[in-house]
Formats: C-alpha cells, structure tokens, sequence
C-alpha cells in the first residue's frame, strides 16, 4: 500500500475537540486505502498571556488520546513567538519534522495549510527525496500579506503538486500566487454520511430541551471575528424584537467566546440564544437537524464543511457570498449575502424563515463521502510519485 504522511496543524484536541475535524474524517477514509502517518505540526509559544495567539484556543498535546481513535498520530510541536517567529516557523517546523518521516519512510508527503506546515512538509519530504502535496484550505491563501505571503507563495511553488478545496481557491492559486494551474488539483470536502442526514425535527427538539415552535437559527464554527459573528447577533437581535419565536445557536468555541456570552447575556433576547460549546458531530447533527436554517456569515472561506453537513441535514443555508460559498449554495437550498453587512443578513434569515423548503431534496442533492475524498487524493499522491523524477535526496 501507497505510504502517506500527512502533515498538519488541526486535529481534535481535548481543549477544542472540533478544531480540524474534517481533517480527521479524511485522514480515517485515507488510512483505508493506504498506510497513514499523521504528523500533528503545532507551534509551542511562551506560557505568557500576552503572547498567546490570538485567534485560536493555544493548548499543548503531544501525546496520543482518545480523539484520535482509529490514526496513526505522532504529535510534536516547534519553539515559536507570535509575529516575532512567522518568518522561521516553517524552517523549525521543518526541522523538527524530518526526523520523524525518515522514520515513517513515506512514499509521499501531504501537508495541509501552505504556511508553515506546507513550507515543512516540502522541505523534509525533499531533504529525504519524496514528492511533497500542498494541501490548501482557505485562510491559509486568503488573508495572506507581507511576509507570510512570500513564505506561501514559496511552499506552493515548491511543492509537486497543490491540492485545494474548491474551484474558487484553485483560481486564486492560479492568479495571486502565480502557480502553474495543471499543477493544481480540486479536490472537495465529503461529509459523514452516516452522521449527518435528516432526521425528524420534533424528536432533535425534544432531546435538546427547545420549544416546539421555535424558530431556530444554527451556527456552526469556530467562534472568532472572521466568522461575522458580531453580525450575526446583530441580525438576530432585529428580527427577534419583532419575533418571540425566533432563536440563536451558536455551536462552537473560540477566542470570542467570553465576549459573545457576554453580549448574548447583555441582549434582550438572552434566554433566546444558546451557547453549548463545542460538540461531538453526533451533537451537532441533532442540532442542525432541530433548526430551521443554519447560517455562516463568514468574511472568508474556502469550502466549509458545516455548510455541508447542514445541507446534508436537509436544512436551507443563508451564508455570505464568498470564497468557496457560491459553490455550495445555491437558490434551490440557501441564499448568499454580502459579507459584514448585518442589515442584509436579517433580510435574508428573514427571508429562508418564511420560504417553504423542500428539504428532502435538499439532503438527497448532498452525497460525497470523506471515502470519496480518499480515494482521488490516493489517486493524486499516486499521480505524484509516479510522474515525479527521483530525487536526490540532501546530505
């Protein structure tokens, strides 16, 4: 069987057990068609509040646990500062890395995220002589500048081949980095089909607690600025002033949770809005399948997968018209607006709260599994070390 390594930042990890979980499905369906190392690449910074990062939950795991259930896992982690260390971080990523896939001996390197997993992967695969994959995935292109742009734009010239999530992201590949396009493959997200699928309204409602006449709004994500959260209680404290029934979820956690709680608790609405933190995907399935809508006002993406799985539910989208978004939703089961723009995002919950779905269709338009995922990212490692020339590898 073809020997994979995968290299990358997100995982589920016990302080955010739904950080990366699209990653974990695929590694899985990957690891059933071919031998799979995953290699946990984390940055390690200064146990000093002010110096912790500041848009995700910082924790350290380098030990495997429960939530990696069925991979093969080797966690480590690389001395870093924020801003200080962005230029060097994946020359220490890369470092530490080697070793350990001299160890594995793969027969092809995937790393996800071009920056500084991407730029470790490529260097350690071609210090050993193996062809190295960029996977990209959003963020890690789209809100690049200055120094981090170089260093992305390096990753992906270097690699052998760029994976990316959607058409949108294969373009931006293509133009803003400069990338030649016959190297850059679109590979989508799947979903758990198992998990996520209809499921009778009524019944998710009463195993939640909520009232049977709700009006439920779903929100699935990390909870940070980006994801036009601020926005979001915005549109949703407009339409609730004119609606009793009408309710928020936010399913999640992040950087932004004490200040959403505390504008949540702030709101006339508060008893309205419900905050259960981050869940399992069984748990998250139950809650989409209890809403009426679910909702992603991001100001950029890639190809996210709650949307996905919402679909999946049978359940309409209202999600801002970026990034990979307009490649998921369309007229049949959602509807796209402006990113940062509360006003038009109520108009158009209002509007998906009001419209009569067919939600049946909805679900049954959705039918990509993570193994299908698998099995054309096999078939691209597989294209990779074939058409590529053996390398010399570094002394």
């Amino acid at each position: 069987m073809t020997r994979i390594a995968i290299v990358t930042p997100i995982l589920p990890v016990p302080f955010d057990i739904a950080r990366g979980r699209f990653i974990h499905e695929q590694a899985k369906a990957l690891s059933r068609v071919a031998t799979v190392r995953v290699f946990l690449q984390t940055a390690r910074y200064p146990a000093i509040g002010w110096l912790k990062p500041q848009s995700y939950i910082d924790g350290r795991v380098e030990t495997q646990h429960d939530l990696w259930e069925g991979l093969d896992v080797q966690a480590y982690s690389y001395p870093a500062l924020p801003w200080a260390s962005r230029a060097f971080n994946g020359r220490s990523g890369a470092v530490r890395l080697l070793p350990r896939l001299r160890a594995f001996d793969p027969d092809v390197v995937v790393a996800y995220w071009a920056y500084p997993e991407g730029y470790s992967g490529v260097r350690a695969a071609h210090a050993l002589g193996r062809p190295c994959i960029v996977g990209v995935l959003g963020s890690d292109v789209l809100t690049r500048a200055g120094r981090l742009e170089r260093m992305t734009r390096i990753a992906l010239h270097e690699a052998d081949a760029v994976a990316v999530v959607s058409e949108h992201l294969a373009r931006v590949v293509a133009q803003r980095y400069g990338v030649d396009p016959r190297r850059v493959h679109t590979i989508i997200n799947g979903y758990n089909t198992t998990v996520f699928r209809p499921q009778p309204q009524a019944a998710c409602r009463a195993a939640l607690g909520l009232r049977d006449e709700a009006r439920l709004i779903v929100f699935v994500g990390r909870l940070i600025e980006a994801k036009g959260l601020r926005e979001l209680l915005g549109a949703f404290e407009a339409l609730a002033a004119r609606d009793p029934r009408i309710e928020l979820a936010l399913i999640g956690d992040g950087v932004m949770r004490a200040e959403l709680a505390a504008l949540a608790q702030a709101s006339p609405a508060a008893a309205r809005i419900h905050m259960p933190g981050a869940l399992a995907p069984a748990q998250v399935a139950m809650w989409l399948g209890a809403g009426d809508l679910a909702t992603l006002p991001s100001w950029s993406e890639g190809y996210p997968n709650v949307v996905v799985e919402a679909l999946a539910c049978g359940r309409p989208v209202v999600a801002s018209n970026v990034g990979g978004l307009p490649e998921i939703v369309t007229q049949a089961n959602g509807i796209l607006v402006p990113a940062r723009d509360a006003a038009a995002l109520a108009g158009a919950l209002r509007q998906a709260l009001d419209r009569e779905w067919d939600h049946g269709s909805i679900a049954a338009a959705m039918r990509r599994s993570w193994d299908d995922v698998a099995r054309e990212t096999l078939a691209l490692c597989e294209s990779v070390r074939t058409r590529q020339a053996p390398r010399a590898a570094m002394r």
